[in-house]
């Protein structure tokens, strides 16, 4: 399957979103990464966001029947880290996702876009009225 971490990953990313993640971004990782391809990165406000955002996309990924394969233990209260083989998760508090600025270090990694166009508008076309022959 072509893509597919891609695709989980911008799934994942709209998981997180939805779960009102902040900063959300996904990175192609490819030239810099001989183990991934790709690189989640979310903000949560606090511990139990970071947890309701964990859950979300943990979840979301078995729906898609591609379940994390690793869970970084111990448990952090400032950072969670889902491996699914080429896609790492990482889910931050704002002061870790400063300190650590894991988009410097990977500062050659392209941006993959995760957000759903959403379609414009339909053109609606006025009624068309029946039209009626005129009897001779």
């Amino acid at each position: 399957m072509k893509n597919s971490f891609k695709s989980l990953g911008q799934a994942l990313a709209r998981a997180a979103s939805d779960k009102k993640a902040e900063e959300v971004v996904l990175l192609d990782v490819r030239r810099q990464s001989p183990i991934i391809e790709y690189m989640l990165i979310a903000t949560a406000n606090s511990q139990p966001h970071l947890e309701a955002i964990e859950y979300e996309v943990s979840k979301a990924a078995k729906e898609m029947h591609r379940p994390a394969l690793r869970r970084a233990r111990p448990e952090s209260a400032q950072w969670r880290v889902l491996d699914f083989g080429g896609l790492m998760a990482h889910f931050m508090t704002e002061d870790s996702r400063r300190f650590y600025d894991l988009e410097k270090l990977y500062h050659q990694a392209r941006p993959v876009a995760w957000e759903e166009e959403k379609a414009p508008p339909a053109c609606r076309k006025a009624p068309q009225r029946a039209r009626r022959r005129a009897r001779s």
